[in-house]
């Protein structure tokens, strides 16, 4: 259910300190790993009705490629202003180079593993009215081989970041994710994962876990207060042994769970689109971590930013500009 309002939250940083604080992110080096997709949007106008079955005819009159998935992340980060690499995998098609291309004008130092045997993931988005319509998915689970020989790429790009990200759409690119995490800890560098699905065990060890509220339900039941919210958030947490758990939670903020509990509640607003707000969340966590904030300072930041972002349509980012302004 697509929420309709989202987290935003004013900030206390002064011009002078936000200034500063970007002029550090642009020095961080970011590691992005997980599923990558081609984001397509139809855009078209809608006057009537099919003859042939009770759908909108769409007249298609513009269309958009977009970076999706963990090339989204990538993209958010880059946008900031963070030196960004990322590790995927992309069939031998259209949709592969297409990606290649974006990533290449997002100045994305982008390593795809190119695997014959399946097509690149795509999304297929008809928006009519500025209203989306209809979505189509194309996927393929990539195989064993192409997997493998990403995580030896893992090993070797890992000692040049400052912090990696860890980006699960559950389309089958991160099987090794429980080995690339024990990885980047051995070399001390901080972990993000954006997690999918119910066994979350593969996650341990990370430095942050970022689920939304139905994630998060999805693992530990449901809560009726925040204090049982809490309460589970730190089991759960404990039982993975990371550092702190990020829980997005809609119209009702984002809270951290870490040593201190920190909320940023939030503040009711039109919400155009949340696709990618995840996305958004992350990156921008990660380039604050790795740029030294706190934690309060770090989801400030991030609430900041998805609050930009939903009033976008489609997979979308913050740019380095706006998040100065709105600092």
């Amino acid at each position: 259910m697509i929420p309709n309002s989202y987290a935003i939250q004013g900030s206390n940083i002064s011009p002078l300190d936000a200034n500063k604080v970007l002029d550090k992110i642009t020095r961080v080096r970011l590691l992005v790993v997980g599923d990558v997709m081609l984001d397509r949007y139809w855009f078209g106008e809608v006057n009537r009705i099919s003859p042939e079955a009770p759908v909108p005819i769409v007249k298609v009159e513009r269309v958009e490629e977009r970076l999706g998935g963990a090339a989204n992340v990538a993209r958010n980060a880059a946008s900031l202003g963070a030196v960004t690499a990322l590790l995927s995998v992309v069939g031998d098609d259209e949709a592969g180079r297409s990606l290649g291309r974006l990533l290449d004008e997002g100045q994305i130092d982008a390593n795809l593993h190119v695997d014959r045997d399946i097509d690149t993931i795509v999304k297929l988005r008809v928006i009519g009215r500025q209203q989306q319509l209809l979505r189509i998915d194309f996927e393929t689970a990539p195989s064993h081989e192409v997997l493998q020989a990403k995580l030896a790429d893992f090993e070797r790009r890992v000692i040049d970041a400052d912090v990696v990200i860890l980006s699960d759409y559950g389309k089958g690119g991160l099987v090794h994710v429980a080995e690339m995490i024990r990885i980047a800890r051995s070399h001390d560098k901080p972990v993000l994962v954006d997690p999918k699905g119910d066994e979350w065990e593969k996650y341990a060890g990370a430095t942050v876990i970022t689920p939304n509220r139905s994630e998060l339900k999805q693992v530990v039941g449901g809560w009726k207060s925040d204090e049982e919210l809490e309460v589970k958030a730190r089991k759960i947490r404990g039982d993975l042994g990371v550092e702190a758990m990020l829980v997005t939670r809609s119209e009702e903020g984002m809270t951290l769970f870490a040593d201190d509990t920190h909320h940023q509640p939030a503040l009711a607003r039109e919400v155009f689109d949340v696709s990618g707000a995840g996305d958004t969340v992350i990156a921008t966590l990660a380039v604050m971590i790795a740029a030294g904030a706190d934690w309060a300072e770090a989801i400030r930041v991030a609430n900041i930013a998805a609050g930009i972002v939903v009033g976008k349509l489609g997979t979308a980012v913050v740019t380095r500009q706006e998040l100065a302004a709105a600092l």
